[in-house]
């Protein structure tokens, strides 16, 4: 049987297990998904073992590791080289005794763009959107809103001066990205909002944030435990449109089976389905039941 795996630290929380297997079971593949807690350090071990021992297919990769297997792979594709990061290693086995070659991803980006879609907003030409925090989740969702069109972002985060990376990547994106506090979060109405800030970590700034809200604008909150957040919860209270940070999660691991089993049907609604049910969040992205319950 092939193998696949999660790596990270810590990994015991990951939920891509049960969204893995789950895929796995439906599309007929042969892939055990596991966990593999490992540390930055531990990077060059891991690939020499993605190398030589029989059977991988691939790994889902999470902090702190997204870095640090960059200088490992064969080649990586364009959003990973730009983002400085992977979340994503498919492993090939070339034919007649060819070797091993590593191929470092980012299904992130393609996560956020599919979960903010599937809540409603198809595109974003035109339109603008915030993000708080500067991050690696923060690249992604920059990266993620550019691919539906938007091109005019404000990024907020607690000290403004260590956003130049997102500021740089925005560049290279074409995107104009604008840095504010998130104090005072100056800035047009934003049409999507995405908080990659930790679980509670976005509570002081929550009522705030829920005040930019207009009627159907969306609000993406990655921290999806403890969930609902107060960020969630007060954007709902205004009429806006909530997305589980699990959808990031969901969509972003289709992309990943995809890659792992070279199978279109991944990509299937049946398999999307079949993940959000794992997941407990509905298709469009929205946690089952009420926000505030």
């Amino acid at each position: 049987m092939n193998r696949a795996a999660v790596i990270g630290h810590p990994i015991d929380h990951s939920r891509s297990p049960l969204l893995h297997s789950t895929a796995y079971a439906l599309l007929g593949a042969q892939i055990d998904y596991g966990r593999l807690d490992a540390q930055e350090a531990d990077a060059a071990t891991v690939a020499g073992r993605l190398r030589t021992e029989p059977g991988w297919v691939g790994l889902s990769v999470t902090m702190p590791m997204k870095a640090a297997m960059l200088a490992h792979m064969d080649t990586l594709d364009p959003l990973a080289r730009a983002l400085g990061a992977l979340n994503t290693v498919v492993v090939s086995h070339l034919p007649d005794g060819g070797g091993v070659r590593l191929h470092g991803a980012n299904t992130d980006v393609v996560g956020v763009q599919q979960a903010v879609a599937g809540g409603g907003v198809a595109s974003l030409e035109g339109e603008h959107c915030l993000i708080l925090g500067g991050g690696g989740t923060a690249a992604a969702a920059l990266a993620g809103v550019q691919l539906l069109g938007c091109t005019d972002v404000s990024v907020a985060v607690r000290e403004p001066q260590r956003a130049a990376g997102l500021a740089a990547l925005g560049q290279t994106l074409g995107v104009k990205v604008a840095v504010t506090s998130l104090t005072t979060m100056t800035g047009p109405e934003p049409r999507v909002v995405i908080s990659t800030l930790p679980p509670r970590a976005a509570d002081p700034f929550a009522n705030a944030v829920a005040q930019r809200a207009a009627q159907g604008s969306l609000l993406m909150d990655v921290a999806y435990a403890p969930w609902p957040s107060a960020l969630a919860t007060a954007w709902a209270a205004r009429g806006g449109v909530v997305v589980h940070g699990l959808a990031m999660l969901v969509h972003q691991a289709v992309e990943q089976i995809a890659l792992f089993t070279g199978l279109e049907a991944a990509r299937s609604p049946q398999i999307l389905g079949a993940l959000c049910d794992a997941a407990d969040i509905t298709v469009r992205g929205e946690p089952r039941g009420a926000v505030g319950g």
